[in-house]
C-alpha cells in the first residue's frame, strides 16, 4: 500500500489523521486496536476505497492496488530480444547475428533503390490514404499471386486462388490458422523440428494444435529426410503440413528437388493438407522462379494448398508490414467462398491492411523496368551473403586444427546457417565474444560482413571445442 489516509469518527466530530498519528494515538493509550474485530466494505463510488470499523471508530483507507494485478511479466522475445542486449552492449566488436534483417558490408540497414524510386513515384501522383477493401489492394493481390504461382499457372487463370493481403508472413500465417480453427476443428499443423520460433505462438495463439516432424539432424548438421517422412506418414490423415518453401529458417537446410518430389507423394498419399510459409522468394538464390519451385510443383499435382507470402525480405519491406495469404483450392467457387472467410475473419481482427507497401510491390512487379532493376538488386543481396558463407566456411576450415568438416556451412542456403552450438556455447558466443544470437545456435549471415568473418570463426571454434 503506497500511502493511507484515516478518517476517524465517534462521538466528537470527524478527524483526518495519518498512520502516524494513529500509531501515536494508540501508543498514548486513546485508541485501543489491539482486540477490535476489522470489518471491510467498498466505498459506493470508489473500488479502491475500504472502510475499518473499530468499535465506535471507522477508518477509510485509499489503496492503489492495480486490477492488473494477477498479469504477470511476460518473458522476453528470444529473437527480438537479441537486439536489445545488442543495443546494451558496448564492444567495439559486438555482432548482432540474431534478427533476419538484411545489412550492407557496412552492417547498416538498406533500402533498395527500387523501392525509393517506387515511393518516388508515389508521391509525384499523390494517391489517397483511403482505407484498402478488408481483403487488401487489389493490384497487389494480383501480382503477389502471379509472382508465386506464374502468371500463366492454370489455378490463376481458372480463379482458383483465394488471396488475401495480410499483414506481412506473420499476419498471413494468422489468417490461415484462424481458418483452420474454424473450418477443421479436428485439423493438426506438423511443423519442423526446429522451426521459425513464432511459428508455434501463432498455432497457439490461434487454439489450433500442433505437433512436430523430424527434420534436423545434429549429427550430419543436416536434413534428417527419413525421419520427415516417417512423421507425416504416421499423422492423422488430413493435417496440415508446414512446409518452408525455400531457405528454411533456422537451419538454412533445404530438401533436393528430388527429396521435394518424394515429399509430396507421401502427402498426396495420406491426403494431408500444404501449408507453405515463403518468406524468401528471391531472396535465397536470387531467382523468384527458383525459390517459388516447390510450391509450384504441388499446384501442378492438383493439390489444394495454403502459401503465406511476405515482403519483408526480398524488398526489403520490414516495417511496411506487407505479405499476404494465398488458398489453392479445386474450384472457383471454393475459392470465392474461402476468401469470403478469410475476409471476415480480418475484419475483428484489424479491419483492413495498410496501402503504402502495397502499391510499392505493385509497382514494381507491375512496371518492367523497375521489375528488372529488383530482380538485379535481389541477386546482388543474395549474392553477399553466398559471399559471406563461403568466406565464412573458408576461414573455419583453415583456423580449425581438428579436422572437423564444416562443408555444412556451404550445403546451406539463405540468410540463416545452423552453426549446430547448444545453448551454453551460444552463451559463450556472446559473453566472451559479443556475437548476438538465438539460443537454438542460429546465426543470421545477412548481419555478418567479409571483414568479420574471422572473428565469428574464432568465436564459434572456441565456442565449440572449449564449451561443453
Amino acid at each position: 500500500m503506497a500511502s493511507s489516509v484515516f478518517s476517524l469518527a465517534s462521538a466528537t466530530p470527524s478527524a483526518s489523521l495519518s498512520s502516524h498519528d494513529i500509531e501515536k494515538i494508540s501508543s498514548q493509550g486513546k485508541l485501543n486496536l489491539r482486540n477490535t474485530s476489522l470489518c471491510f466494505k467498498k466505498e459506493k463510488n470508489n473500488p479502491f476505497m475500504k472502510t475499518k470499523s473499530f468499535g465506535r471508530i471507522s477508518m477509510v483507507v485509499a489503496s492503489n492496488v492495480s486490477r492488473f494485478e494477477g498479469i504477470t511479466m511476460a518473458p522476453p522475445d528470444p529473437i527480438l530480444g537479441v537486439s536489445e542486449a545488442f543495443k546494451a552492449d558496448n564492444h567495439e566488436l559486438k555482432l548482432n547475428l540474431g534478427v533476419g534483417a538484411y545489412r550492407t558490408e557496412e552492417l547498416q540497414p538498406y533500402v533498395l533503390d527500387v523501392v525509393k524510386k517506387a515511393d518516388k513515384l508515389l508521391l509525384e501522383k499523390g494517391e489517397n490514404r483511403e482505407y484498402l477493401p478488408i481483403e487488401g489492394l487489389a493490384a497487389f493481390n494480383k501480382v503477389t499471386a502471379d509472382l508465386l504461382f506464374g502468371a500463366d499457372n492454370p489455378v490463376i487463370k481458372q480463379q482458383r486462388v483465394a488471396t488475401v493481403q495480410g499483414l506481412s508472413g506473420t499476419g498471413s500465417l494468422r489468417l490461415a490458422a484462424a481458418l483452420i480453427e474454424r473450418y477443421f476443428p479436428r485439423g493438426e499443423v506438423l511443423i519442423s523440428s526446429p522451426t521459425w520460433g513464432n511459428h508455434k505462438n501463432i498455432f497457439n495463439d490461434a487454439k489450433v494444435p500442433w505437433s512436430e516432424y523430424r527434420y534436423y539432424d545434429p549429427k550430419t548438421v543436416g536434413l534428417d529426410f527419413e525421419g520427415m517422412i516417417a512423421d507425416i506418414k504416421a499423422a492423422p490423415e488430413g493435417s496440415f503440413i508446414l512446409l518452408h518453401g525455400c531457405a528454411h529458417n533456422p537451419t538454412g537446410i533445404d530438401p533436393t528437388p528430388e527429396q521435394w518430389e518424394i515429399i509430396a507423394d507421401v502427402i498426396q498419399e495420406k491426403n494431408h493438407i500444404p501449408f507453405f510459409d515463403i518468406a524468401y522468394q528471391g531472396f535465397a538464390s536470387g531467382s523468384l522462379d527458383a525459390d517459388a519451385a516447390s510450391v509450384r510443383m504441388f499446384v501442378a499435382r492438383g493439390m489444394e494448398v495454403i502459401a503465406a507470402q511476405s515482403y519483408s525480405k526480398n524488398l526489403g519491406l520490414y516495417a511496411e508490414r506487407i505479405g499476404a495469404i494465398n488458398v489453392v483450392c479445386s474450384s472457383p467457387d471454393a475459392a470465392a467462398r474461402v476468401k469470403s472467410q478469410l475476409k471476415r475473419i480480418a475484419r475483428p481482427m484489424y479491419s483492413n491492411p495498410p496501402v503504402h507497401g502495397a502499391r510499392i510491390v505493385a509497382n514494381i512487379v507491375g512496371d518492367a523496368a523497375l521489375f528488372k532493376e529488383w530482380n538485379a538488386e535481389m541477386e546482388m543481396m543474395a549474392g553477399r551473403i553466398k559471399n559471406v558463407r563461403h568466406k565464412l566456411f573458408d576461414s573455419l576450415s583453415s583456423k580449425d586444427k581438428s579436422g572437423k568438416d564444416w562443408s555444412f556451412v556451404l550445403k546451406q542456403i539463405g540468410m540463416f546457417s545452423f552453426t549446430g552450438l547448444n545453448k551454453a556455447q551460444c552463451d559463450n558466443m556472446t559473453n566472451k565474444w559479443h556475437v548476438y544470437m538465438t539460443k537454438d545456435g542460429r546465426i543470421s549471415l545477412a548481419g555478418l560482413s567479409l571483414a568479420k568473418c574471422e572473428y565469428l570463426a574464432d568465436a564459434i571454434i572456441d565456442s565449440y571445442h572449449n564449451v561443453s
